[in-house]
């Protein structure tokens, strides 16, 4: 599938295969960013096979928007496969330059006990955080988590 290839500005500047990106393109991706209403987080460990940040956690849901998609009806749609959720609104948090992506990212608030059904091809595990778990996972095994993950979070303080 062909990707809108971007610049800084989140201006179309051509397309490519997905397989085809050099390190420099930039591409649209969308990030989903899921809570609780306690305030806990719900965030997903990448599928192990995954080209990139194979194992890592990071937001519940990630995508790369594709030719004839919107940065919407990208997390919609990526919400459903990667996480089975689905008849919810997301809300607009912000939008980024990070991982060579123009992200734009959503957030929802789920009940703790939703049946979230994971897509095994791209999430390897699915978990609920307290914030204090985060915190401390994130200052004493920052590897375990994808680059700018710190970046991210910061979106939903």
């Amino acid at each position: 599938m062909r990707i809108p290839i971007v610049n800084e500005k989140d201006e179309i500047i051509g397309y490519k295969e997905r397989e085809d990106r050099n390190p420099q393109d930039i591409s649209r991706c969308t990030g989903l960013w899921v809570a609780d209403k306690e305030g806990n987080i719900f965030l997903a460990q990448r599928a192990l096979g995954k080209k990139h940040d194979p194992g890592l956690w990071g937001p519940a849901v990630g995508g790369t928007v594709e030719e004839g998609e919107t940065y919407e009806s990208n997390i919609l749609k990526e919400a459903r496969e990667e996480i089975g959720l689905v008849n919810m609104s997301f809300n607009f948090i912000n939008k980024i330059l990070v991982h060579n992506c123009v992200a734009k990212f959503y957030s929802v608030v789920v009940d703790h006990d939703y049946k979230f059904v994971k897509q095994d091809s791209e999430v390897e595990n699915i978990k609920w955080f307290s914030r204090e778990e985060l915190n401390k996972l994130l200052e004493e095994k920052p590897e375990m988590f994808q680059k700018d993950f710190k970046k991210i979070i910061e979106l939903f303080k």
